[in-house]
């Protein structure tokens, strides 16, 4: 496609706002999905790290 104009390219024929919306929702999905996926993994991470330390520590003690 051939745009005369920049706001042309953002206007896309009419269809800017559902064509960018589109584009804003998905990024801010991929966005969201990689904060909760680092959360989890740190959540994972010291929940075995406590696990473990409990395990030590019952193991210390008898």
């Amino acid at each position: 496609m051939n745009w005369g104009s920049t706001s042309e390219f953002f206007a896309m024929g009419g269809y800017g706002l559902y064509v960018w919306g589109s584009f804003g929702v998905t990024a801010a999905a991929l966005l969201i999905e990689t904060l909760l996926v680092r959360k989890r993994f740190s959540d994972t991470r010291r929940t075995l790290r406590r696990e473990l330390a409990a395990d030590r520590d019952s193991q210390d003690q008898s």
